[in-house]
C-alpha cells in the first residue's frame, strides 16, 4: 500500500526546483479558479500548488502587443500569497504559445501548464484543449518550442485520449518526457467522456508505469477517502481536485486532516455563511468583473448542503447588486441558523 505523497518536484534544468508541498493540487478551471477563488483554497490551508483559469495563449499575447488592458490579463492577475502558482495556456499555435508562455514567466509563475484536455466544442473547434490529441507531432512540437523559450518548468495537463478506442496517454507521457517536462496531470476520462461517466484510475497507474515524470491524477476525488485511495491504486505522486473544491473548499484542508488523524470535520452552516460571506468580500475588494454574475455562480455551489438552500438561491438570482446579494445571504442565515 502506498503512503499519499508529502510533497514532489517540478524540476526545470534551467532555473532549478519549485518544491510542492503538500502533493496536492487545485485543478485549473474556466470561470471558476480565479485570484479570488484560489485565495480562499489556499485561506483554508493543504493545497500545494494552484492554476490559473486555462488561458488562451493568442489572447495573452495581443493584449502585450496592443499594450490594452484585455480581459486575457485578469485571468493571469496574481497575489504574492499565492505562490507557488502556475499558469495554463491553451492554443495551437507553437510560436504564439512559447511567446505566451515567456510573458508568463515574466509576469512571475512558477511554473507554466499546456492544456489538451479541455472537452469543450469550441475549444477544440480551434484544435485547442483534448483536440491535440489527435495531432501528436504539433503537440511534440508545441511543448519543444514552450520548453525552449522559458525558464521555468513546464508541465502539461491531458486527458486519457479522445475515445476509448484512441487512448493516447502512453505516448502523451512519453513526448512529454522527451521534450524535458517536470511533471504530466491526467484526467482519466477520454474527450467523448467529457464529464459523465467514471473516472477510469487504471489508466494514471498505466501512465506512471510507463514514465519517470510526476503524475499527478485527477477525476473523481470527492473525499479524503478518495484522494488517498487514488495514490494507493495509482501510484500517482500528487492529487488533483477541480469540481469538488467548487462546492466544498475545505477539501484539501480536510485531506491533510484525514492522514493526520483517520477522520477530518464537515463545514457547519455557520462555515458555509462565513466562506460566502468571505468570498463575497474579496470579490468586492478585487473589483472583479461582474461581481454579481461570480455571486450567484458561487452561491449554487456553496449552498450544496445548506438546509433550505434552493429559498437563498432564488432570493439571490433576483438582486442587481453585491451589497443586496450580502443581505439576503445575512438574512438568510441569521434565520437558519436561530432555527438550528
Amino acid at each position: 500500500m502506498n503512503a499519499f505523497p508529502t510533497s514532489y518536484r517540478l524540476t526545470s534544468p534551467k532555473s532549478g526546483d519549485v518544491p510542492v508541498s503538500p502533493a496536492t493540487v487545485l485543478a485549473p478551471m474556466a470561470g471558476v479558479t480565479d485570484t479570488v477563488f484560489r485565495r480562499l483554497i489556499r485561506e483554508q490551508g493543504y493545497c500545494g500548488l494552484l492554476m490559473t483559469e486555462f488561458t488562451s495563449s493568442h489572447g495573452i499575447v495581443k493584449s502585450v502587443r496592443t499594450v490594452k488592458v484585455h480581459k486575457t490579463q485578469r485571468y493571469l492577475s496574481f497575489q504574492p500569497d499565492e505562490h507557488p502558482i502556475a499558469a495554463q495556456l491553451f492554443g495551437s499555435d507553437p510560436r504564439i504559445m512559447a511567446e505566451a508562455a515567456r510573458i508568463c514567466e515574466d509576469q512571475g509563475f512558477d511554473a507554466v501548464d499546456i492544456n489538451f484536455g479541455c472537452p469543450v466544442k469550441k475549444v477544440v473547434s480551434c484544435n485547442g484543449g483534448s483536440g491535440l490529441l489527435r495531432d501528436l507531432p504539433l503537440v511534440g512540437e508545441i511543448l519543444g518550442q514552450v520548453r525552449a523559450a522559458i525558464n521555468v518548468p513546464l508541465t502539461c495537463k491531458f486527458r486519457a485520449g479522445w475515445n476509448d478506442r484512441e487512448l493516447v496517454y502512453r505516448e502523451m507521457g512519453r513526448i512529454a518526457e522527451d521534450n524535458g517536462l517536470a511533471a504530466v496531470a491526467m484526467h482519466a476520462r477520454t474527450r467523448e467522456q467529457g464529464y459523465a461517466g467514471v473516472a477510469h484510475w487504471p489508466w494514471i497507474a498505466e501512465l506512471k508505469a510507463s514514465t519517470r515524470l510526476p503524475v499527478i491524477g485527477n477525476g473523481d476525488i470527492r473525499t479524503p477517502e478518495d484522494a488517498v485511495r487514488m495514490v494507493q491504486e495509482t501510484g500517482c505522486d500528487a492529487v488533483m481536485i477541480g469540481r469538488t473544491a467548487s462546492s466544498n473548499p475545505w477539501i484539501f484542508r480536510q485531506i491533510g486532516e484525514y492522514l493526520a488523524t483517520g477522520t477530518y470535520s464537515q463545514p457547519t452552516e455557520e462555515m458555509r455563511y462565513q466562506i460566502m460571506r468571505q468570498y463575497f468580500r474579496m470579490l468586492v475588494e478585487q473589483e472583479s468583473l461582474d461581481i454579481v454574475g461570480k455571486m450567484k455562480q458561487f452561491a449554487t455551489y456553496f449552498t450544496h448542503g445548506v438546509r433550505n438552500g434552493t429559498k437563498l438561491r432564488v432570493a439571490i438570482y433576483g438582486e442587481k447588486t453585491p451589497e443586496a446579494v450580502i443581505q439576503r445571504v445575512d438574512e438568510f442565515f441569521t434565520q437558519e441558523l436561530v432555527a438550528a
